[in-house]
């Protein structure tokens, strides 16, 4: 589903990374889209956006899956 939406759309190189870094390079390699810093286990709606990235982090605000679109 992401190949429709334009731009880098996966950042596998950012986990363990801390969170806040991670949203600002998203928002810099891809202008298209926000990251959103979200604490891992919250619940979140299943849409897919292609203007929206994800960033799962831990309670130490590191990075714990891949960012991707979505």
């Amino acid at each position: 589903m992401s190949t429709t939406c334009k731009g880098k759309n996966s950042w596998p190189e950012l986990v363990g990374e801390r969170g806040v870094d991670a949203a600002a390079t998203i928002e810099r390699e891809n202008r298209r889209v926000d990251a959103v810093v979200i604490p891992e286990g919250s619940f979140v709606t299943a849409d897919f956006r292609c203007d929206r990235v994800r960033v799962w982090v831990n309670s130490n605000g590191v990075v714990v899956r891949t960012p991707s679109i979505g």
